[in-house]
């Protein structure tokens, strides 16, 4: 890769990530995190329209349409941002929906004032968006204006008084909701369906990479402040053997993952965006669940409690550690793509 494009992704990707400290704070503080579980929608319309503000829904959707025109590399840089606060907020699900809207309605994903999701899972653990009339694990919907319903019969913009909810509280506090909707009015085309799916698997494991980083740091600082036999427990060294071992985990997550959005930002073939997204999400899920089951067994008791921080990070890595796919499913995924490899 040229230096100079080296160095327009370095300066876009920070000024992503200055940009997302209006919603983030930089000091890690989970106030308002901890105040927006278990009420209404489980996030903040307000946060969501600031991000609104900040362009951060325009990410994905291209210049000639007003928007930012940005990579998968900047989409992940934010996401692990957003990871690491435990934001509530689907900024996510918004981006993509904007990346969806573009070429029919890009006034649609313009809209700061109004919350944006998008809806495609067909069935439980299901990867796939072809079915029509019904969607499950939603996020954001019981807060949202518009939803973005992809599926076999195209892309329709839904408001919503057009959708019936069935929202279901998460252990972290939000809500996931499934929806169910007449046929719509106005469809459209919608060839990208398939690779904004693969864009958000790819967003969402970045996600989980951010929450598992800052779960190792909070029990790192755990460690060195909680004494035993007068002595730091993070002196022992088994801790230190087991804290070494998810680090090294976390760095070859972080380099799988960007890796994998260099791919996607410079023209990867279908075939290898497919792998390339079921791989990184399953190595993702898992290391945020082995960070989290690692975190309460250094904190002991007190990390289980509503107090810790640390509680906070395990409740939210095992609310969305199955999304976009559970291991049994990507790993079936994964064969399936193995196969359509050998056989071309």
């Amino acid at each position: 890769m040229a230096d100079g494009l080296v160095e327009e992704w370095v300066e876009n990707a920070r000024m992503i990530v200055e940009s997302a400290r209006a919603i983030v704070p930089a000091d890690g503080a989970l106030d308002r995190v901890r105040k927006a579980r278990f009420d209404g929608p489980g996030y903040d319309r307000a946060v969501m329209a600031e991000a609104g503000e900040l362009g951060l829904f325009l990410m994905r959707v291209g210049e000639e349409a007003g928007g930012l025109g940005l990579g998968m590399r900047e989409t992940c840089e934010l996401a692990r941002v957003l990871g690491r606060g435990l934001l509530p907020e689907p900024v996510l699900p918004a981006i993509m929906a904007g990346a969806l809207l573009q070429e029919h309605m890009p006034e649609a994903a313009m809209k700061g004032d109004q919350v944006i999701t998008w809806a495609w899972q067909d069935a439980p653990g299901a990867l796939t968006w072809q079915g029509a009339g019904r969607k499950l694990a939603v996020q954001g919907a019981t807060g949202a204006d518009l939803f973005a319903v992809v599926s076999g019969d195209g892309l329709a913009l839904l408001p919503r008084d057009a959708v019936t909810l069935n929202a279901a509280e998460t252990l972290d506090g939000g809500q996931l909701c499934s929806i169910s909707y007449a046929a719509p009015d106005a469809q459209h085309p919608c060839p990208a369906a398939q690779s904004v799916l693969e864009d958000a698997t790819l967003a969402h494991s970045a996600y989980l990479l951010g929450l598992s980083e800052r779960a190792l740091e909070i029990t790192l600082d755990y460690l060195r402040v909680r004494k035993q036999f007068d002595r730091p427990i993070g002196s022992f060294q088994s801790l230190q053997h087991r804290a070494t071992e998810i680090k090294v985990s976390l760095e070859l997550s972080r380099a799988a993952i960007f890796a994998t959005a260099r791919r996607f930002d410079t023209g990867a073939d279908a075939l290898t965006r497919a792998r390339g997204a079921a791989r990184v999400k399953l190595r993702a899920a898992e290391l945020a669940m082995h960070v989290s089951r690692e975190a309460i067994q250094m904190h002991g008791a007190m990390g289980i409690t509503d107090e810790a921080d640390i509680g906070l990070f395990v409740r939210k890595a095992m609310a969305e550690a199955n999304l976009f796919g559970a291991p049994r499913v990507l790993r079936a995924r994964l064969a399936e793509l193995l196969d359509e490899g050998e056989a071309a």
